[in-house]
């Protein structure tokens, strides 16, 4: 079936406000490694990882010798069982944590993680105040929405939370745009300390942030910043939630976890995304006080399936044994040297930023600085057009995003680099 004709049937029957790439979508049907088949038989080199999530690869065999193997015994058992397989793999994340005396619970998605997270730390100190980072995203749930900062994926302001968003990332374009590390840090306590004496009753339960911003286009602050943030916190009884949805599991290069970049250890953990290396996994960490502060009967229907948790063993072996980290800090800085150039090169590109295997570039109209979407959306018709597959986020939808999996080999971070060139001068000459 071609893809126009998909197209139709997907607008027949599923919600306008899913969001397709390119202006003609394609459907991935194959991948293997660093590389995806579409459903006309085209090759891309796929450096979003689709939306971060094959974070070892694409068919990785020992990943998919655990499914296989599972699928032969048992495809579902609910939380209402003893599984073996959720208690090692809550014991190996509980131990990577970082977080002393820690509990895990599963679920199958990010948002869920985070309405988790938010009701934990809600009920373990008794209020519904929650501090928020500007420019965030946290998930499509409707408890996530609330603390999203990001007016593009926010669907509505309702909530049973009483939220408030402080400064902690964003520097281009904001109110403490141009300040030095030192500075910028030092505004975001300030700030902080404003809210909390202005905005809120003083009793408040958590701050949740991603340590480098997702849909925010890996926006993030200078080391450190957060850890002076948890300083204040911490002298108000406030819990420190941090999201690692998109910057665990090695992603960063510098580091596992993205908190590490800020001296700090969180209260609770979210993750999601690369754990399972695709298969449907998502979970909070705490420490146990935290986590069993639901005193009354839950439990997860899908969250812990065997299928996802084998897969999630063997993933986490996979990037372990074969010290994937190390890998995303080399091809991450071999990919930013050779974008330096190209942004240099071509006026549209205001600033490469991010860590490791998580970079962004911002497009701006060189005239005014103002973000140019438009420039952006080229540049990602002119990669995908030379068989190179990466994502879009930013405030104003005018960054994009790069995140191949975190096993990308040399010749394909050259190959990237080499069609990032040529349609970064495609969009120049247009403009």
């Amino acid at each position: 079936m071609s893809h126009s004709e998909l197209l139709s049937r997907h607008k027949a029957v599923l919600p306008s406000w899913i969001a397709l790439y390119y202006s003609e979508p394609i459907q991935i049907v194959r991948g293997e490694g660093c590389y995806v088949w579409d459903g006309e038989g085209n090759r891309y080199l796929d450096f979003f990882g689709q939306i971060i999530t094959t974070i070892a690869g694409h068919a990785i065999p020992e990943v998919q010798e655990a499914i296989r193997r599972q699928t032969d015994l048992l495809l579902h058992s609910s939380t209402v069982y003893l599984s073996e397989l959720m208690v090692e793999l809550a014991e190996k994340i509980a131990d990577l944590s970082g977080i002393q005396d820690a509990k895990v619970f599963f679920t199958t998605s990010g948002s869920e993680a985070t309405d988790t997270a938010l009701l934990t730390s809600c009920l373990y100190r008794n209020s519904n105040q929650v501090l928020a980072v500007r420019n965030s995203y946290h998930g499509r749930s409707f408890a996530a929405q609330s603390i999203t900062g990001n007016r593009g994926w926010s669907a509505t302001s309702l909530s049973g939370l009483a939220v408030h968003f402080v400064n902690a990332a964003r520097r281009r374009g904001g109110p403490f745009d141009g300040l030095s590390d030192e500075d910028f840090s030092a505004a975001c306590v300030a700030d902080l300390r404003d809210v909390l004496a202005t905005a809120t009753s003083g009793d408040v339960a958590c701050f949740m942030a991603e340590p480098i911003q997702g849909v925010g286009a890996f926006t993030h602050s200078p080391d450190g910043t957060l850890g002076a943030i948890k300083e204040v916190l911490d002298e108000h009884g406030i819990l420190y939630i941090t999201d690692e949805v998109q910057t665990g599991w090695g992603r960063t290069g510098e580091n596992f976890w993205g908190y590490e970049a800020h001296g700090i250890t969180p209260d609770v953990l979210t993750f999601a995304k690369g754990v399972a290396n695709g298969m449907p996994l998502g979970g909070v960490v705490a420490r146990a006080e935290i986590l069993d502060s639901i005193k009354v009967n839950s439990i997860s229907t899908f969250g812990g399936n065997p299928i996802a948790c084998a897969a999630a063993l063997a993933n986490i072996d996979y990037l372990l044994d074969n010290d994937l980290q190390t890998n995303s800090l080399k091809m991450g800085n071999r990919l930013a040297n050779g974008l330096v150039p190209i942004v240099e090169e071509n006026p549209w590109i205001a600033e490469m930023r991010g860590k490791g295997l998580m970079l962004a570039l911002d497009a701006e109209v060189p005239e005014t600085g103002e973000p140019n979407a438009s420039a952006a959306a080229a540049f990602h018709e002119e990669t995908k057009a030379r068989g190179l597959l990466i994502g879009r986020g930013g405030l104003y939808a005018n960054a994009v995003r790069i995140c191949p999996p975190l096993s990308v080999s040399e010749e394909q971070v050259d190959e990237a680099i080499g069609i990032f060139a040529e349609a970064a001068e495609a969009v120049t000459k247009s403009l």
